[in-house]
């Protein structure tokens, strides 16, 4: 008897390692609990980000450990990839966004338009049928649009009807770091606002945001009502490669 709990408990931690190893260098499981990457990323979506695309660092493992202040198999992000990192505020808590400015880029915001590098970014008008938009619990009225970054990388973002994100000063990314913002542009904490996010240190990295694999409908009720799935299961994500 005491040697089968021995062996089960070496059959546990023996799991564990195999997890742990595979969560910190290759694929880490993500949950989306806010609106603001909609409609690339819905609330209830979970997703695979791959751990190895941009190489590693302290953020690479569970708690971030204190082990290096380098980053290790660096390999730069390209503008249009949909990345998770950790805040720079606290270091803690991941946040999604799409990468828009690499180091030296200008933005800024003129007249609701994006301009990188005093270029507009070309956008046109995409007619999505049933298209919802949520900006916390509210369903908002949005104009959606296909936006197309320097080397042809295209995706949708949104604008709110009413009281879009006009204007702003030029930001210009200072070295080793990068900009990001929300595809829900008028629904998202993102580099804008410097003293909540700003500019991402290329340490913060966490991953490249890569595959949907199982998506629930908050609206629709709770995942461990199991009478309701085929309301509340969102079937038609699963799978999604994420642009």
């Amino acid at each position: 008897m005491k040697s089968k709990i021995i062996e089960n408990i070496k059959i546990i931690f023996y799991a564990l390692i195999i997890a742990l190893i595979i969560r910190s260098l290759f694929f880490q499981p993500f949950f989306i609990p806010s609106s603001s990457m909609e409609p690339t990323l819905l609330v209830g979506d979970r997703l695979f980000v791959s751990k190895y695309t941009y190489g590693y660092s302290k953020h690479s493992f569970p708690f971030s450990p204190q082990i290096s202040k380098k980053r290790f198999f660096y390999k730069q992000p390209k503008r249009g990839d949909v990345v998770v990192f950790k805040t720079p505020v606290d270091n803690r808590t991941d946040y999604i966004k799409r990468l828009i400015g690499l180091p030296g880029d200008e933005i800024q915001f003129i007249n609701g338009d994006l301009y990188l590098n005093n270029n507009q970014i070309l956008k046109t008008k995409k007619n999505i049928k049933n298209l919802k938009i949520y900006c916390g619990e509210t369903e908002v009225d949005v104009v959606a649009y296909e936006e197309k970054l320097p080397k042809g990388a295209t995706y949708t973002a949104v604008y709110r009807k009413d009281g879009a994100f006009q204007n702003s000063d030029k930001y210009i990314v200072p070295k080793d770091h990068f900009f990001f913002l929300g595809d829900n542009r008028d629904c998202s904490k993102d580099s804008r606002y410097l003293n909540s996010v700003g500019y991402v240190n290329k340490l913060n990295l966490v991953g490249k945001a890569r595959i949907i694999f199982f998506s629930t409908n908050k609206n629709k009720g709770n995942i461990f009502q199991i009478w309701k799935w085929l309301e509340i299961i969102q079937w038609n994500r699963f799978f999604d490669i994420i642009n």
